[in-house]
Order: structure tokens, then C-alpha cells, then sequence
């Protein structure tokens, strides 16, 4: 029986990252050799135990053959003849094929517990028959064999590891199977859960923006999120957003989130937020899908200088909002993302204009955004505008006080004593819509007075 940790744990050791996670494979045994030992197995589709005292998960070496498309379609093989490269050769990527051997097999009987588990293994004589160490060097994501094309997961993961190590590039013929893949229809195959799963943890890595390049450059974004992907060649007006073109927008508002360490259900409003754009009555790039077909700023200006009207989407929040229904339901978002999603795509434009709302406008506009019941998700909310504000070339440093604003009107009228206005109304015969007039009259004259409605002065 040997052991040897693999995949992410070598990479990010190898990189002078945190390890996060320890993973192990072991080659030549079996189940009823680990159950012997303490394991504990918990793996459904092939052979994972759970070290008795570190927690951490063992596999045995395997092989997978391809049977059906879809990342599911496979048949595992794992037995004590199967070797590591084998095991290594089945991986995605060159960087995560890596091998570090434990430095004795009382690793696997509980000597390599935590914290100490990469202190029992050998990088001196570390296993890399695919060049992973070379990549890493020269920050290049490759794929190890043509078995990266049976799983169209790969692709998702590959883009989601461009947004965490965005200084990486991918290998042209990566690139070249991943389009091969898409042509095939492979990530057609894909369920709502896995694309859900892969991109709501590329959404979260430091530059997000990479995970929807390399998207792009595949095919697959398109396939995947068609209301993103057709954004990009959708001009803007030039004066509002120099950097005109949609989709560059879209990315730049993505990086903010990540440069202003946003949550995910912020990250994926600011992905959706404009979607309505891609639908307004198409210029002649409407929805290029490579970033070389790309028409420049300039271009654009030319354009708009001779059609006041191009670059212009009157009504894009309500059209996003409709849009992102369908993504929601077709990738089974969860609620909580869903619903900030849906708030931003249809205020984010009159929160951008509050700064010249009297008391009247901004309670009318804390009310749809529901942030008296919900004043947590209205904080969110207003950074995922601060995100989209930002995210114009020109303005990643500009101020946004329409934030700090919107927060103390809400705790203005956050102040009125509801319930006291509920029972004087009650106690002089009053109905239940002419009680909810009154608390909203409460709330106007509440934030009217307050320092940044000072004067009838809208800030």
C-alpha cells in the first residue's frame, strides 16, 4: 500500500499558497484493507474513506471510462492494480496531476493527522508525469490528456481556476479541446445544479472577470448564459460609461465586487443586473461573442455622434428583471440570490439617480426595495450599485455617496415609532390603508429632517 497526497494540496504548496484541504489517494489496496484500518467509507460512486482521526478523505486509485454524455456518464474502476499515473492521467489539469509521496505508510494509520499532514510527505521526490510542475512555473493551465474532453465539468473548472490564478494563461490546444467539446454539444449535457455549483465558486475567486473570458473564448458562455454573453458588442452611452461597450462594463463591475470583497448573492446581482441591455433593438455587434470581433470606443463615438439614440436602453431594468427570472429557474439559483438579484435589476438606476430625490421619492424607493423588513439585503443592494457606479473606466476610485445616503434616510425612517402611529390611527376609527398612508407620511417627514434632507436640500 502507498499513499500520496494529490491534486490541490501539492499545487498550492508548490505555489506557496495555503493549503486549505488535504486530499490522498492509495494505491494498492483495497476497501476491506482501509475499513480494516478504521476508515471510515462515505464515497457513493467510487471508493472515498474518511481518515478515523484527521477527517480527511482517502481515495483509491482509480481509472473512469467514458459511457454517456454529461459529467455523470461514466463507469469507475478502482482495484489494486490500478497505478498512480493512471490515477493522475484521469485529472483535469497538468497543475492539480502532482504526487507527493508519504514518508511512510503510518500516514494511513493516523501519523499524518492534522496540522501535520504535508510535514509526512516528500516534495523531494514528488510524482509529476504530466509536467504540472513545469505549468506552474511558466502559469500555464493544461489539460493532462484528450480524457479532459469526457467531462464537460472541466470546462467550468478550468474557467474558475483562470479567476483564481488570473495571471495564468490557457494552453492553446486546451483551448482548442475545450471549443471541440462545446461544438460537440458536451456542455449541453450539463445539470442546472453543477453549472450552478461551479459558477457561483468562480463568482467568488479575485477576478471573476477571467472565468467569463475563457468562457467566451470556448463557446461555452453562450451556450450557458446566452443573456450574458450576448452583452458584449452592445454600445453605451459614451458620456454615462466611457468604456461603452456592455460586456467590458459588465466585466469591469464584476472585478469591483470581487476589489470590494462582496458576498455572493452581490456578485451574482451585479452578473445580472443589466441583462435587459442585450435585448434593446440590436446595433449591428449586438452580441459578438469573441473579444477580437470587438468594435473599439471610438467606433462607438462616431456612431452615437450622428444617432443620439444608439447606446440608449430606456427600460433595461424591467427587461433584466425578466431575463433573470429565466436564468434563475433554468440554474436553480437559490432564493437568496434570486431575490437580491431581482431588486438590483430593477432599481439599480434610480438608486444611481437618488442623490436628487426629495424625502417623498427615497421613502417611495425603500419601499419597493422592501428594505424595512429587509434592511440587511438593502445594504447589499446598495453595494452591489456602488459596484456597477464603480465599474467605469475612469471611476474604480470615484465615491459613491448615494450609499451612505440611502443607509441613513433608511435609519431615519427606521426611527418612526410604527407601532405608536398604528394605535393613535386606530384609536381615532381609522382603517388599515389609511394607518399605512400615515406611517408612510411619518417616514417622509422622518427623513425629510434628517441631515442630508436638510432644507428640502436633496444632498
Amino acid at each position: 500500500m502507498q499513499i500520496y497526497m494529490v491534486g490541490g494540496a501539492v499545487r498550492d504548496a508548490l505555489m506557496g499558497l495555503v493549503v486549505q484541504d488535504h486530499d490522498w489517494v492509495v494505491v494498492g489496496a483495497t476497501p476491506e484493507d482501509l475499513v480494516a484500518l478504521g476508515y471510515q467509507p462515505v464515497g457513493k460512486d467510487f471508493p472515498v474513506f474518511l481518515h478515523p482521526e484527521t477527517r480527511e478523505e482517502y481515495a483509491l486509485a482509480r481509472t473512469e471510462r467514458k459511457t454517456a454524455r454529461g459529467y455523470r456518464g461514466f463507469v469507475v474502476h478502482a482495484d489494486p492494480g490500478v497505478t498512480l499515473e493512471q490515477d493522475l492521467a484521469r485529472r483535469d489539469l497538468t497543475i492539480n496531476a502532482i504526487a507527493a509521496p508519504a514518508r511512510s505508510p503510518d500516514a494511513a494509520a493516523g501519523a499524518a493527522a492534522s496540522p501535520g499532514a504535508a510535514l509526512n510527505t516528500d516534495f523531494d521526490a514528488l510524482i509529476d508525469p504530466y509536467g504540472g510542475q513545469k505549468d506552474i512555473r511558466n502559469k500555464v493551465l493544461r489539460h493532462v490528456t484528450e480524457a479532459f474532453r469526457e467531462d464537460p465539468v472541466r470546462i467550468l473548472r478550468l474557467a474558475r481556476f483562470a479567476a483564481r490564478f488570473a495571471d495564468f494563461s490557457v494552453a492553446p490546444e486546451t483551448l482548442a479541446l475545450m471549443r471541440d467539446m462545446v461544438d460537440d454539444g458536451e456542455v449541453d449535457a450539463l445539470v442546472p445544479e453543477r453549472v450552478w455549483q461551479e459558477l457561483a465558486r468562480g463568482l467568488m475567486e479575485d477576478k471573476p472577470s477571467r472565468l467569463f473570458d475563457v468562457l467566451r473564448d470556448c463557446g461555452a458562455l453562450s451556450r450557458l448564459l446566452p443573456e450574458v454573453a450576448r452583452l458584449w458588442g452592445v454600445p453605451q452611452r459614451a458620456e454615462h460609461h466611457p468604456e461603452v461597450d456592455t460586456g467590458v462594463h459588465l466585466m469591469m463591475v464584476m472585478d469591483m465586487a470581487a476589489q470590494l470583497q462582496a458576498s455572493l448573492p452581490v456578485r451574482f446581482a451585479c452578473l445580472c443586473h443589466d441583462l435587459g441591455k442585450g435585448t434593446t433593438r440590436a446595433p449591428e455587434a449586438n452580441g459578438m461573442s469573441a473579444p477580437g470581433e470587438l468594435p473599439s470606443p471610438e467606433f462607438w463615438r462616431m456612431k452615437m455622434a450622428s444617432d443620439p439614440q444608439l447606446g440608449r436602453h430606456v427600460g433595461h431594468e424591467e427587461r433584466s428583471a425578466r431575463l433573470l427570472k429565466g436564468v434563475c429557474e433554468r440554474l436553480r439559483v437559490p432564493v437568496d440570490c434570486r431575490e437580491l438579484a431581482d431588486v438590483v435589476a430593477r432599481e439599480h438606476g434610480n438608486i444611481h439617480r437618488s442623490a436628487a430625490f426629495d424625502a417623498a421619492a427615497v421613502v417611495r424607493l425603500l419601499e419597493r426595495c422592501d428594505a424595512f423588513r429587509k434592511p440587511r439585503r438593502f445594504a447589499e443592494v446598495l453595494l452591489a450599485c456602488e459596484c456597477d457606479a464603480r465599474g467605469r473606466l475612469g471611476f474604480e476610485h470615484s465615491p459613491y455617496p448615494q450609499r451612505q445616503r440611502l443607509l441613513e434616510a433608511l435609519a431615519a425612517a427606521q426611527s418612526v415609532a410604527t407601532h405608536q402611529v398604528a394605535a393613535d390611527a386606530q384609536a381615532a376609527g381609522q382603517d388599515g390603508r389609511r394607518i399605512g398612508e400615515l406611517i408612510h407620511q411619518a417616514r417622509v417627514a422622518a427623513v425629510g429632517e434628517s441631515p442630508g434632507f436638510a432644507a428640502g436640500s436633496p444632498g
